[in-house]
């Protein structure tokens, strides 16, 4: 799964294929027609809240897609844990690495494309987080 550049619309399709689910249930589910869901397929973006409609009727976190492409491909910068006045967003300490990211990054070591330290220095992975990983393989 290439992370690196996300094409929802080709997600979404290819989980509705992957359940079999009629155009009937989805048109139904999300108010709109079979030529719109077609059109939706070949969006390399949509609406958060339609994606958040689409994630429950497929059953399935399209989120995670992009959570996984901000591990990845994002520069990470240290700030601070604390929520300041200024700043109401929720900080988050740790990141999340999803099974698909995992699989990703010890693809790479693996088939010999990049070594852990190329892994930590290029993804910003901690070095004991990649070890573990590997470890456990």
């Amino acid at each position: 799964m290439n992370l690196k550049k996300i094409h929802i619309g080709e997600f979404i399709e290819h989980r509705m294929k992957e359940l079999q689910i009629p155009y009937e249930r989805a048109e139904k589910f999300l108010k709109c027609s079979e030529e719109e869901i077609k059109m939706i397929y070949k969006q390399s973006s949509i609406d958060t809240y339609l994606l958040l409609r689409w994630s429950k009727l497929l059953e399935y976190d399209f989120f995670r897609l992009f959570s996984g492409h901000l591990i990845l491909y994002a520069p990470s910068r240290n700030v601070s844990p604390v929520l300041s006045d200024e700043n109401k967003l929720p900080v988050f300490r740790k990141h999340i690495y999803t099974e698909e990211v995992k699989s990703f990054i010890l693809e790479k070591i693996t088939t010999g494309q990049m070594t852990p330290q190329e892994v930590i220095l290029t993804y910003k992975i901690p070095k004991t987080t990649l070890y573990k990983w590997i470890k456990k393989v």
